[in-house]
């Protein structure tokens, strides 16, 4: 029991890492564009191999092939109507330019990265259902490493705007709240439904990974860079993966 309860308690401080890291760094120093799109491109790997090496057939395990694939669909649906209805800015396109209405998109990016945050809290969650946890250690790493630049796109134009370094982290870190909050939902769900629904949540968790790394985190890694060993490093997201899958 020990033993779980610390893998947990580290899943819990991994999936609110990455906002409150990256605000951090965006009032301090802002990294180059070609770290950030490789952890982007890392990240999309993890993702990708989480989705089809664990969590697909994880929901086919729990459910069934139809319940699985509607899963993926739905988690899918969602993505997509949370980046038509909710402010969201890639990490790609910060905002660099001074003619930027700054106080308006800080705090629009604010909101956007506060509700786009907690479906990535359930999509931790998911691993829990594993009597080892990896599966959750390996989704909060990667999404604590995608939500890292988004965390620095959210404290600098704050931070332009405000001229307050401490208010700025702050403000931007309150993002880490509903991936928390996303986790802790999930986690309660788990416990109290039945095999085929648990299947159907973690297909859609599934969607929603391949979603973010498909809409996200591929075009933001790449369209930005002309050197193509930006694709390694999603390869070896990928190899992580099933690398730790073999321990």
């Amino acid at each position: 029991m020990v033993k779980v309860d610390s893998t947990l308690l580290l899943i819990l401080v991994i999936s609110v890492a990455g906002p409150i890291v990256g605000s951090f760094i965006g009032i301090i120093k802002k990294p180059s564009e070609k770290f950030m799109y490789n952890m982007l491109a890392f990240a999309g790997g993890v993702m990708l191999a989480i989705s089809f090496l664990e969590l697909i057939p994880e929901s086919i395990k729990f459910s069934s092939m139809i319940i699985c694939s509607l899963g993926i669909l739905f988690g899918s649906f969602i993505m997509f109507i949370l980046e038509k209805t909710v402010p969201h800015e890639h990490a790609s396109i910060c905002p660099r330019n001074k003619d930027y209405e700054l106080k308006r998109t800080s705090l629009y990016l604010i909101f956007g990265m506060f509700l786009h945050n907690f479906p990535e809290g359930m999509a931790i969650a998911t691993g829990t259902v594993s009597s080892d946890l990896k599966t959750s250690l390996i989704i909060a790493l990667a999404i604590a490493i995608h939500n890292i630049p988004e965390g620095i796109c959210t404290s600098v134009p704050y931070y332009l705007y405000s001229k307050k370094r401490l208010k700025s982290f702050l403000v931007s870190s309150v993002t880490a709240i509903p991936v928390l909050i996303g986790f802790v939902s999930a986690t309660f769900i788990f416990q109290n439904i039945s095999n085929s629904l648990i299947g159907f949540i973690i297909g859609a968790t599934a969607g929603l990974m391949i979603y973010i790394t498909a809409d996200e985190l591929i075009p933001s890694s790449c369209c930005k860079l002309t050197n193509n060993k930006t694709i390694f490093y999603l390869v070896a997201g990928i190899l992580l993966v099933v690398l730790l899958g073999a321990i």
